[in-house]
């Protein structure tokens, strides 16, 4: 597969991705499809390029780790690995129902291939690191991935995250920010600015990549970038938009928790397909 069929094929996962993060969420009437669609692209060259995992084998001890600490953007997860193969596609037909495997958010003792229950936002990065120390400790060569959310960025958790894997020096951690600017309660400028982000990362001892987190080419070039990087983690601040791919959503506040409706549905999946 040359370049362009591989940026082609990557793009194809996206926006299976996406249409399942549509379907699922509008089935379950809730959930959170913008920053789940904004990640998709990000997450879509991560399993089905860069990282080493085998679906057949969801822990095997030389895999790469995936961590989502924006946990509540799970659908992402969801679709990624029903598409990987981790469980049968019908299960993204159950998402927050009752007894489903799939719950709000990713649940490790559940769903085949997640690493850690994530969810309580500042968390997930710091299990990352613990995750990235112990490999180094035990002479493993597995890379740990992690992805916050722009808003997440505001827990102090994260920041404290920062200065630990700088100290030790865990270059075997990639952390990426799904930079969207939009969270909840509105624009992330106005909750909590949280610019100029990647002069912070650098200040915090981070080697920083910045890029545009929906051109698959850089992200193809961003990750094999921070496998060369020595002595330091790294931070990938993607510059995302919320809901990319069904254009009634992309930057709306509101589709950060709320379903599409079963129009709505239909109006995106045509958009997406």
């Amino acid at each position: 597969m040359n370049r362009e069929e591989l940026e082609s094929y990557l793009r194809a996962k996206a926006c299976k991705m996406r249409a399942d993060i549509i379907e699922m969420t509008c089935l379950a009437a809730s959930g959170h499809p913008g920053g789940s669609l904004s990640a998709a692209d990000m997450i879509a060259v991560l399993y089905f390029h860069h990282m080493r995992h085998d679906p057949k084998n969801p822990k095997w001890s030389k895999r790469d780790r995936f961590v989502l600490s924006k946990g509540h953007a799970c659908p992402v997860l969801y679709a990624t690995l029903a598409e990987a193969g981790y469980f049968k596609r019908d299960h993204l037909k159950t998402l927050r129902r009752l007894g489903s495997i799939l719950q709000g958010h990713p649940d490790m003792k559940k769903v085949p291939g997640v690493e850690i229950s994530s969810g309580s936002l500042g968390q997930g990065l710091a299990v990352a690191c613990g995750m990235a120390l112990a490999a180094k400790i035990k002479g493993e060569g597995h890379k740990i991935f992690a992805m916050i959310g722009d808003g997440e960025s505001q827990e102090g958790e994260i920041w404290e995250s920062a200065m630990f894997a700088a100290h030790y020096k865990l270059d075997n951690l990639v952390a990426m920010t799904d930079y969207n600017n939009l969270q909840i309660d509105g624009f992330v400028s106005d909750v909590m600015e949280v610019q100029p982000l990647a002069e912070k990362w650098l200040a915090f001892g981070w080697h920083v990549i910045e890029i545009d987190g929906h051109e698959i080419g850089q992200i193809i070039d961003a990750l094999k970038s921070a496998d060369e990087v020595e002595g330091k983690p790294v931070m990938i601040v993607a510059n995302t938009t919320k809901g990319k791919g069904v254009s009634f959503m992309e930057g709306v506040c509101d589709y950060h928790g709320k379903a599409p409706t079963k129009d709505e549905m239909e109006r995106a999946l045509c958009e997406l397909r």
